[in-house]
């Protein structure tokens, strides 16, 4: 066959670290411009991007030769660093480690990019963590819950173990 010819297109969703409500409605739309110029420097295509305060959903049109895990990466530190340069917020703002990637046929682009545009919407019934716990269980993935989301602060049942040793 002389050329490759495909249709990829991926849902993207990741989480601010332990999901701190840190994106501002002052400059998401800065943050979500400059992702998309992540995306295109990578020769990918966005074809949206919405989110909450504390997590973001893009969808993405791949070429076969993109490395999504890499595409990810570059999107979030690249992303990180700009909200930091420009101090959006007090501190250090990181996304969490990970992300989750669901393919998403032809037929059902449409419906995705209304799914994320309206995120505002689904948020206001449904808790991010069960959004993605929804997604998880949709497309059969396998999971432990106690390993979904990272949280680097101390429990109380981390400082009772510190004062017993």
């Amino acid at each position: 066959m002389p050329n490759t010819y495909t249709q990829l297109y991926v849902h993207v969703v990741f989480a601010v670290r332990n999901r701190a409500n840190f994106i501002s409605k002052s400059w998401k739309e800065n943050l979500y411009k400059y992702i998309t110029g992540i995306v295109s420097n990578k020769n990918q295509k966005l074809l949206a991007i919405n989110g909450m305060p504390d997590h973001l959903h893009l969808l993405i049109g791949l070429k076969p030769d993109c490395n999504l895990s890499d595409l990810v990466r570059d999107i979030k530190a690249n992303s990180s660093k700009w909200i930091n340069e420009n101090k959006y917020i007090v501190g250090k703002f990181e996304w969490q480690n990970g992300f989750g990637a669901f393919t998403v046929g032809q037929s059902q682009v449409d419906r995705v990019i209304k799914y994320i545009l309206n995120q505002e919407q689904h948020h206001k019934i449904k808790s991010f963590k069960d959004e993605y716990i929804e997604f998880l269980n949709a497309y059969k993935i396998e999971f432990k819950t106690e390993f979904l989301f990272e949280d680097y602060g101390i429990s109380p049942m981390d400082l009772n173990s510190m004062d017993e040793s």
